[in-house]
């Protein structure tokens, strides 16, 4: 009898919505690519007209600019690296290349940890909530209904907050990685496998096909007279 892995358990190839695994991160690298085409737009607006999108450094309560010209490059090259790691991805699911699809699932992995990072911090450090809230500028929707809360009551919900974000984000991982593992299972059992004896080579087919092949009776055995 074959062993189960427990790792297997953790394995499908149907996400949300019951479609396959290879649609699920096709549209997850699409609507990647959506988001950070709309962001790269607004940082070349932004860059062609910087005066529309800085704001007086009193409303930061700061010495600096809200945007200046070197955090809007960085910001650019980084949406513009975003846009083709998630291309990768998006071609190599769709062609079945589970290479193309590693550089997305590493910024998964990295995406996640840094929200892990936030959600330790933010329990380590409550009061870093009320500093945050208090450099917002005085404008925000609701930040004096915020501060006012309770500051325990404040960090369990930011910490609800952000494990249905880990929760989801996880969800996706999970995925993205049993689409790669799919791909792989799929490219290995087409591979043809050849056998040499002494005098010939044999092509075997894949197992798929093997199985769905009929079972050829015997030849009678020889009889002499």
């Amino acid at each position: 009898m074959r062993m189960v892995s427990p790792f297997d358990h953790w394995h499908s190839n149907s996400c949300c919505f019951c479609c396959h695994v290879r649609t699920g991160t096709i549209i997850l690298g699409v609507w990647y690519m959506l988001i950070d085409g709309v962001v790269l737009l607004i940082l070349l607006s932004a860059l062609s007209d910087p005066d529309r999108y800085q704001l007086p450094s009193v409303d930061l309560g700061s010495d600096l600019d809200f945007i200046d010209d070197a955090n809007i490059c960085i910001a650019t090259a980084i949406s513009l690296l975003m846009i083709m790691i998630c291309g990768m991805a998006t071609y190599g699911a769709y062609k079945q290349r589970s290479a193309w699809i590693i550089p997305f699932f590493c910024y998964q992995l990295f995406d996640f940890a840094l929200n892990t990072l936030v959600a330790i911090s933010v329990v380590v450090y409550p009061n870093s909530i009320q500093d945050y809230l208090q450099q917002m500028p005085a404008n925000f929707p609701y930040k004096e209904e915020i501060m006012s809360m309770n500051s325990t009551c404040l960090v369990f919900i930011v910490l609800i907050f952000i494990g249905v974000i880990l929760a989801f984000k996880a969800y996706l991982i999970g995925c993205v990685w049993n689409c790669y593992r799919y791909i792989n299972s799929r490219n290995s059992s087409d591979v043809l496998v050849y056998v040499t004896t002494n005098d010939t080579a044999v092509l075997l087919p894949p197992y798929e096909e093997a199985v769905m092949m009929p079972v050829k009776e015997p030849p009678p055995p020889y009889m002499s007279v």
